[in-house]
């Protein structure tokens, strides 16, 4: 439960690390690692989909003046997007992840795509996470 809501807090738009949960429970070996990383991914990806819920519903307040972002603002996050597209969802699991996958939800990218490179992303830092953690501990 634990690795479930650090998962999910840590892809929102909180300030949390779910590597503080994540590796002392890798180590103590208190779940086996498939299920480890299973949970910790499926419950990151499913916090990155709730940030991609509020770019969606947050575009319609655009034009309202407590919008979090200015019109310039907006345009140069539209640019960034256009340029790097769908394919930046990779990058979902960088410190700058949080911000893709609103900006994904704003620029109403399929949620089938979303979900799927998401989850590719996360998958690999998790597996990525496990690796190096094992390989610090010796």
């Amino acid at each position: 439960m634990a690795m479930a809501l650090a998962a999910f807090g840590a892809a929102t738009l909180l300030p949390f690390q779910s590597e503080l949960v994540f590796v002392p429970i890798q180590l103590a070996g208190s779940l086996p690692l498939p299920i480890l990383l299973l949970v910790a991914s499926a419950f990151n990806t499913a916090g990155s989909a709730l940030n991609y819920l509020i770019g969606r519903g947050l575009m319609r307040f655009r034009d309202r003046r407590w919008f979090p972002a200015s019109a310039a603002q907006l345009a140069r996050a539209e640019a960034w997007y256009a340029r790097w597209g769908v394919w930046s969802l990779l990058l979902s699991w960088a410190p700058l992840g949080d911000a893709i996958t609103v900006v994904a939800g704003m620029m109403r990218t399929p949620a089938w795509l979303f979900l799927l490179l998401v989850g590719i992303a996360k998958t690999l830092r998790y597996l990525v996470l496990a690796w190096a953690s094992c390989e610090l501990a010796g």
